[in-house]
């Protein structure tokens, strides 16, 4: 049995929208992804991502088909008629040779729904990778359950180094030990403290020959309810005690409602900013100002190890604390044609000085913090160098099955101009924090900012 599409269904799909603008509130009801959710997804970034003009609809589509028959080979579902036909490098013959190849096999499978779900969303996913942009990406999440408060999330509770999620988008930046920088929620039930290191999931090492092992370390990031309980096994240095447990992810609420926090070290402002998200700037200002005000303090220490990122915004007001009338990045489109990105000057200045931490854990927009601080000359950086994940901020495209393709509409360099962007930012004082430094209630790093505040 063979599948040929109607000259009128062909057209149809020719005719189908891209994909949608930005997403709306309330997250749409998720529908069956199928074969023409991976054309619109094709469209989507030829037509929004930055890098689109520069694509080949060739590399897309085997890489597509390349995530298809992988997973018909690991269900035992592998087929004859699962054979790509020559491309030619014009978007919409090739792509109806790749739906017509992919029909003809699903329309034989044997197996479900579920099965059609699996292999659609392999297509997808193996299509965005190829793109290798540590900003590109497809997210199927369920909205959350109905009554779920905002102020909780969902997981293990656990925070580690190298994060998930960056290794998710770029394993090759990641290096072992993977041991936890904080626990809540489930793994503080369980006992588990910072400095922890976890020598299996499942029965699985997390790194294999020094290489991130992807798939094992993402069990660690369930994102939605229903998902499989998780085994460790783990080793705590200070004490060489090494145990099992196994963890049921779970909604939890945070220890903390801002994404910044903040506390006094002798006469210096400590605030950990956890995210720039919306207030974020605000928070951080607000919370050396009450310090302050209690007692002056003459200078202030940025925590932003571990800072995934956030809004540009906020990355304007906070540079804007410190500096006003600069460029703190610059956005440029796929000719590199760029314009500059200017601190918020309506925050009023500190006037203090700064030293910020950082890490590999500081992704993105703090990427982008970091290298401002660095380039505009407003303070020492210390720690360890930044991710390097920050090809341009993301925008949410949603496609007809209510999932969602994150894609940057522009790219980013620096303040002075510089791709940073896979390489990160380094530190003006090299000092990691281990696992053992952590496991033994050390900072290191923290403790070299004081020294060069004079604290």
């Amino acid at each position: 049995m063979t599948y040929d599409a109607s000259e009128s269904e062909k057209q149809a799909v020719a005719r189908r929208p891209a994909c949608g603008g930005e997403p709306p509130a309330v997250p749409p009801e998720l529908r069956p992804t199928t074969v023409d959710t991976v054309g619109q997804a094709m469209r989507c970034l030829f037509d929004r991502y930055s890098g689109g003009p520069a694509l080949d609809v060739r590399e897309l589509l085997v890489a597509a088909f390349a995530g298809f028959t992988v997973e018909l080979d690991r269900r035992g579902a592998d087929r004859t008629e699962a054979t790509l036909p020559p491309l030619t490098g014009e978007r919409e013959r090739d792509w109806a040779a790749f739906r017509d190849a992919y029909l003809r096999v699903t329309a034989v499978l044997p197996g479900g729904p579920a099965l059609h779900q699996a292999l659609a969303e392999a297509a997808i996913r193996g299509m965005v990778s190829s793109v290798r942009d540590n900003h590109v990406s497809w997210v199927r999440q369920p909205p959350p359950p109905v009554g779920w408060p905002p102020e909780q999330v969902y997981g293990l509770g656990l925070v580690t180094s190298p994060h998930p999620m960056a290794v998710e988008v770029a394993p090759y930046l990641a290096a072992p030990p993977l041991h936890v920088t904080e626990a809540w929620g489930p793994a503080a039930a369980q006992g588990i403290q910072p400095g922890d290191v976890i020598v299996s999931v499942n029965g699985s090492e997390p790194f294999a020959d020094g290489v991130a092992s992807v798939g094992v370390i993402r069990l660690l990031a369930p994102q939605y309810p229903g998902r499989d309980p998780v085994q460790l096994v783990l080793r705590r240095p200070s004490t060489g005690r090494v145990w099992t447990v196994t963890m049921e992810p779970g909604p939890f609420r945070l220890p903390y409602s801002q994404s910044a926090s903040s506390r006094r070290i002798g006469d210096l402002a400590y605030v950990r900013l956890k995210e720039f998200g919306r207030g974020a700037a605000d928070t951080a200002r607000g919370s050396v100002l009450v310090l302050h005000r209690e007692t002056p303090v003459r200078g202030v220490i940025i925590d932003v190890r571990g800072n995934g990122g956030g809004m540009p915004e906020e990355v304007a007001l906070m540079v804007g604390m410190f500096v006003h009338g600069k460029a703190w990045s610059h956005s440029c489109d796929h000719a590199w044609a760029c314009t500059p990105n200017l601190t918020d000057d309506g925050m009023p200045l500190l006037g203090l000085p700064l030293v910020v931490l950082t890490d590999r854990g500081c992704a993105s927009a703090c990427d982008a913090f970091s290298g401002a601080v660095r380039d505009l000359d407003l303070g020492d950086l210390v720690g360890t160098r930044t991710s390097g994940l920050v090809s341009g901020p993301a925008s949410g495209f949603v496609l007809d099955d209510g999932s969602m393709l994150l894609l940057p509409r522009q790219r980013e360099l620096s303040a002075a101009g510089e791709i940073i962007n896979g390489i990160g930012v380094a530190p003006d004082h090299h000092v990691p924090t281990t696992a053992e430094d952590l496991s033994a209630g050390r900072d290191p790093a923290l403790d070299k900012a004081v020294s060069l505040l004079g604290g």
